[in-house]
């Protein structure tokens, strides 16, 4: 019963993407977000200006760093050929050409379309050691990288759909 309830609550945060592997970045500090943007290249808004251009989910996920339920979103099966672009900034941050079935109902890449607009920040939000990845044009939230995915990278970022607008070829 007890365990039957922890996987129910486990479910409902989203733990089935958020597994606590080390990091891929060694030596990396606290609240580092690696490939960052020159500032005047920065998309900075107003609460009131977020909320107004994003859905209430999108906002939770971008602004609030939060996750959405699996196998709900969007993209978490789309097979279709194009780009994903940042829901809030518009920038491409992957492309179809590197996503994967990671079985874990999120949309899974194993490496960004363009590196420099796919920052990482360090994650000790849940007791444990995550690596979050966040769109370096505007910081929003978009999902945690792991290094449980395919080769040649090894990596599986697991994004979610809310944060993400994808451009179909």
């Amino acid at each position: 019963m007890k365990i039957t309830f922890l996987i129910i609550v486990m479910a409902a945060l989203g733990i089935a993407c958020s597994t606590p592997l080390e990091t891929h970045h060694s030596g990396m500090s606290e609240n580092v977000l690696t490939a960052q943007v020159d500032d005047s290249a920065k998309i900075v808004k107003t609460e009131a200006e977020w909320r107004s251009q994003l859905s209430e989910e999108q906002y939770y996920v971008t602004r609030e760093k939060g996750t959405e339920r699996a196998f709900t979103g969007a993209y978490w099966d789309n097979k279709k050929s194009g780009d994903y672009h940042c829901i809030c900034c518009d920038h491409l941050l992957f492309s179809s050409d590197t996503k994967f079935k990671s079985g874990t109902g999120w949309p899974s890449f194993y490496e960004p379309a363009i590196a420099s607009n796919v920052g990482e920040v360090i994650d000790r939000s849940h007791g444990w050691t995550r690596t979050e990845v966040v769109c370096t044009h505007c910081e929003a939230h978009l999902g945690h990288v792991f290094n449980d995915g395919p080769v040649p990278t090894g990596l599986r970022y697991c994004i979610n759909s809310a944060s993400l607008k994808f451009k179909k070829d």
